[in-house]
């Protein structure tokens, strides 16, 4: 069969044939709309593509709760079905005396104010077995910069707790507070990460990110490490085999744009290291904050897009995680038809976001936990810290 290279060499009828089917898809697609920005960002997920930062943006700024919901729905059903884990969990704050004053926390003390408290290492140890002994599988770990305590102290208390209730799971210490251990005790960071990891220290929370924007920091918590050195700690641990989280506080003094770039900086940490379990959005608590700039915080509404927009944007992360206590029971089981697939868990005294102003009840039981999720049409899944199933209800 010949080759034709030039037009006036083909046979008249395929001459003829060619130029019909090209005026006739040049019709067609001139009677098609232009695909809306949704429409592009849509198509993307549904293909299980990486949405930009601009997309992300875009998403921010609409109205259209629903249709987000619905695309992170997808994505989350995609990676974890119908299943929404919790895990049953003990909180403990060994102290409440920070040498940092952020503006937006209601938690620390300074040395000496009312309020300021310190537990022994034997108050510590008592519950952690007092939380074993209930049937609790990790403990959660985080507190104040104290001034006077050395880092052997927080050494010795993860040894005691390993003693005392060796089946807990121990996960403590945000990169906040490793950056002090090391400022305290001269060690580097990857020698205080082994250190406690020695100690018995299993995993590492999310808090400290706030939002990782510098200008934001800058107004919110200027004593705090940058976000930059977060990351670089961060980074850190995943090296040295510690899973963490990563929290996102919002609400307060930041834009959409500083959401985004927040998430774009975790995201492109993940790539490296896949160190990352859940992303955990924060809702701001206005009450008992200093950070008096006319906030008003966050509304159900603001809670529920940002969570979904988390679950599409942050398409390296297996989890996202609702975190009822400062989010309310109510939301946050709303929040299961829109990518959320983690409940946090029963958690016993919280103390931060309740000193902020929180009004959720402080603890939760595991048949509470299960019943906020099956009502939402989903599946209980008692976890481990790591995300190992133990039990599906």
């Amino acid at each position: 069969m010949p080759v034709y290279l030039y037009r006036s060499t083909a046979p008249r009828n395929i001459v003829d044939h060619t130029n019909a089917f090209r005026l006739h898809w040049a019709q067609v697609f001139r009677r098609l709309p232009l695909m809306t920005t949704f429409e592009i960002i849509s198509a993307k997920v549904h293909a299980g593509q990486r949405i930009t930062p601009d997309e992300a943006l875009y998403l921010f700024n609409s109205n259209d709760l629903l249709s987000i919901g619905e695309l992170a729905a997808v994505v989350n059903e995609r990676k974890n079905g119908l299943n929404v884990y919790f895990n049953v969990n003990r909180h403990i704050n060994p102290t409440n005396v920070c040498v940092n004053r952020c503006a937006f926390c209601a938690f620390s003390r300074t040395a000496g104010e009312d309020g300021a408290y310190t537990l022994a290492l034997d108050e510590i140890c008592r519950r952690a077995s007092e939380a074993e002994n209930e049937g609790a599988t990790e403990v959660h770990i985080v507190g104040g910069l104290h001034p006077d305590l050395a880092f052997e102290f927080y050494e010795e208390a993860l040894q005691a707790i390993r003693t005392t209730a060796p089946n807990l799971h121990i996960k403590a210490f945000t990169a906040v507070e490793i950056e002090y251990f090391s400022r305290i005790s001269g060690l580097t960071i990857e020698a205080v990460l082994q250190r406690l990891i020695n100690a018995g220290l299993g995993s590492m929370p999310g808090g400290g990110a706030e939002i990782l924007v510098e200008e934001v920091r800058h107004q919110i918590c200027p004593e705090k490490i940058s976000g930059a050195r977060w990351l670089e700690i961060v980074r850190l641990a995943h090296l040295s085999g510690l899973k963490t989280n990563a929290t996102m506080l919002y609400g307060h003094v930041e834009s959409a744009a500083d959401r985004v770039a927040h998430m774009e900086m975790l995201r492109t940490l993940q790539d490296e290291t896949t160190g990352f379990q859940a992303f955990i959005p924060l809702a701001f608590q206005t009450e008992n904050s200093d950070l008096k700039l006319d906030i008003k915080g966050t509304s159900g509404l603001d809670d529920l897009k940002t969570l979904a927009i988390g679950r599409i944007f942050l398409d390296n992360f297996d989890h996202i995680k609702a975190y009822w206590i400062m989010l309310g029971e109510k939301i946050a089981q709303v929040s299961l038809a829109f990518g959320v697939n983690d409940l946090d868990g029963t958690v016993v005294e919280e103390k931060i976001g309740h000193d902020a102003g929180a009004q959720s009840p402080q603890s939760q039981t595991k048949e509470g936990i299960i019943r906020l999720i099956r009502n939402a049409g989903k599946t209980p899944v008692e976890r481990d810290t790591l995300y190992h199933p133990l039990h599906t209800y």
